[in-house]
């Protein structure tokens, strides 16, 4: 495989989804197919577990580019697996998880009888829900048997939801509402 095939493969790959593609020659398929597996594992839109059969028929050939342009355009502003480093390990995020749904529990036990305070718990309730989904992205991102893609878009998920800077900074977001334990 050479330079050439690289870039073309590249070309290929960040095309608009849709473009018409010809078939590859038979006799140009294995380096093709090998250039783009190549190029896509590099820019995160391949796990090389899906090697196995994406791009592996050259009749699946327009197919498996769509699938990948397709990847391409959608983590085109999502962070780099290796932004995972800066987040908690995945066993320290499930026990965060397990105490925001206790506390959940707890909070939905507790609107049953304090009807006098139902907007207060309501609102502690919709806040743990949002750490929660936050928490979720987080515990995706370092889920090793995900493939790549799925985690990048957990982490475009918690980026977005956090923001920028905390993100860059790595600040987390609290597993609980820390205001509701204030009053």
């Amino acid at each position: 495989m050479s330079v050439s095939d690289l870039i073309w493969a590249a070309t290929l790959l960040a095309a608009p989804v849709g473009t018409p593609e010809l078939l590859p020659a038979a006799d140009y398929w294995p380096t093709l197919r090998a250039a783009l597996q190549q190029v896509a594992i590099n820019w995160e839109i391949l796990d090389e577990r899906e090697t196995r059969y994406l791009l592996c028929q050259r009749e699946d050939f327009i197919a498996d580019l769509n699938l990948l342009r397709t990847r391409y355009r959608e983590l085109a502003d999502a962070p780099r697996l290796a932004e995972c480093q800066r987040l908690p390990d995945r066993q320290t995020v499930n026990e965060l998880i397990r105490f925001n749904r206790a506390y959940r529990k707890h909070l939905e036990e507790r609107e049953v009888w304090e009807l006098d305070r139902a907007d207060v718990l309501s609102e502690a309730l919709r806040e743990t829900d949002r750490l929660y989904r936050q928490w979720d992205a987080i515990r995706d991102a370092q889920c090793d048997f995900y493939y790549v893609t799925v985690r990048r878009a957990a982490l475009k998920r918690l980026r977005d939801a956090i923001g920028e800077e905390a993100f860059a900074t790595g600040r987390m977001p609290p597993y609980v509402p820390l205001w509701a334990f204030q009053r």
